[in-house]
């Protein structure tokens, strides 16, 4: 049972509960973890955000709308974080590609290392001893959610402390959290880790969670390790170069055409539906892709109620697709007649990597894939090939273009 109902109704009602406490309270309490359903610190906007139910641009708007810009100042920031990490992980999609591979041959070490897989369990199940870590643990398989610096903490624990892979941790937080995605998820382990700000690993102090869990937890240092160098050594190369973004292919209107609703982003009502020629609709259930183990029910279930919701704003009775073969989508839309779909853009992830498999079928049947990019995300990814620093030197002029006053 999730306290997060997937609608955009839920979504917006959540928002402008939010929006008293977008400004001076949110900066100073946003570091708090109170735990489970005492998280009033922060906005918990995120399942929503993650899936577009509720836009960056409508969360930013609010809280400039109520705060102004400079006490809004870091709610903002931390809305366009990730933004920033969507871009970054689009220019440089060879570490999407490496967690993915990674994520395959860690598992495989579990099959042969039988200490290493009762040790995995014991974290996944908060089972270690370490009553913060463990308290985490079963907080995010029974709620879907984890305040960002209990995710922090989280991760410099299981990396540093227990001693874990990485990519298995990024998997487990991946498979059970509502508001994952490819690029926040991957780059907040490897920033953890010290592979994304290189060099500079995230240390979990015992006096920084005794402060900021309010006592809840009181952990001695002793508990914890001493976090000296993080893991860029295992990546000796360093970071893969930055590329270009990739072009998008806009779709024709008067085109016979299909539209594809994913939970990349569930507000197609934004663009303009009406100077297409729609055959068809469909919906793409792809949260199972995540990782090669079990998803949660819950994050199954919260993609299914968002991709509903979606359609029927859209005024749409779509099919229900589930992204298995790939062929599945060149039938549906070649069986409407359609010679292109149509659907709001696919950052690096699973999705894309469906897609992506998905094209040769495609093409053999005469079907172009089209997709629209907001001017949100146009207006971020430019500036998202180093650190956040670049990009925050451009949230000004972002809300000055992108953000109606």
């Amino acid at each position: 049972m999730t306290d997060f109902p997937a609608t955009r109704a839920a979504g917006l009602a959540a928002m402008q509960g939010f929006v008293p406490a977008m400004g001076k309270r949110y900066a100073n309490g946003r570091n708090y973890d109170n735990g489970p359903g005492a998280h009033n610190a922060v906005s918990q906007l995120s399942p929503y955000v993650r899936r577009r139910l509720v836009t960056e641009a409508e969360v930013v708007n609010a809280a400039i709308a109520a705060h102004g810009t400079d006490k809004a100042e870091k709610f903002v920031e931390e809305v366009i974080w990730r933004g920033y990490f969507k871009g970054w992980l689009e220019r440089r999609p060879q570490v999407w590609d490496s967690y993915v591979q990674g994520v395959q041959s860690d598992l495989a070490a579990l099959d042969r290392d039988r200490k290493l897989r009762r040790d995995v369990e014991k974290a996944m199940d908060g089972q270690t001893g370490l009553a913060c870590f463990d308290a985490w643990a079963q907080e995010l398989v029974e709620t879907g959610y984890l305040h960002n610096h209990a995710r922090m903490w989280f991760a410099s624990i299981w990396i540093f402390t227990l001693g874990l892979p990485w990519r298995l941790g990024a998997d487990f937080f991946y498979r059970h959290l509502l508001d994952g995605d490819a690029a926040s998820n991957t780059l907040g382990w490897r920033w953890a880790a010290g592979l994304h700000t290189r060099g500079k690993p995230y240390p979990a102090r015992a006096d920084n969670i005794t402060t900021f869990t309010n006592g809840r937890f009181t952990p001695r240092p002793a508990d914890l390790a001493d976090v000296a160098q993080g893991l860029e050594a295992t990546e000796p190369d360093g970071l893969p170069p930055v590329l270009a973004l990739r072009e998008v292919t806009a779709p024709k209107a008067g085109v016979p055409t299909a539209l594809l609703i994913t939970d990349e982003d569930c507000c197609v009502e934004d663009f303009d539906l009406a100077t297409l020629d729609l055959r068809t609709c469909a919906t793409l259930a792809a949260s199972h892709l995540r990782s090669p183990l079990p998803v949660a029910d819950m994050v199954i279930g919260f993609e299914a109620d968002a991709l509903a919701d979606a359609a029927a704003r859209a005024g749409q009775s779509p099919a229900q697709l589930r992204a298995g073969h790939p062929d599945a989508l060149a039938k549906w839309a070649a069986v409407a007649g359609a010679t292109q779909i149509v659907t709001p853009y696919i950052t690096r992830g699973p999705t894309y990597d469906w897609l992506q498999e998905a094209a040769p079928y495609l093409q053999a049947k005469g079907i172009t894939l089209t997709q629209w990019r907001r001017d949100w995300d146009a207006a971020i990814w430019p500036h998202a090939t180093a650190g956040f620093f670049k990009v925050k030197k451009q949230i000004p002029q972002i809300i000055a273009d992108e953000v109606p006053v």
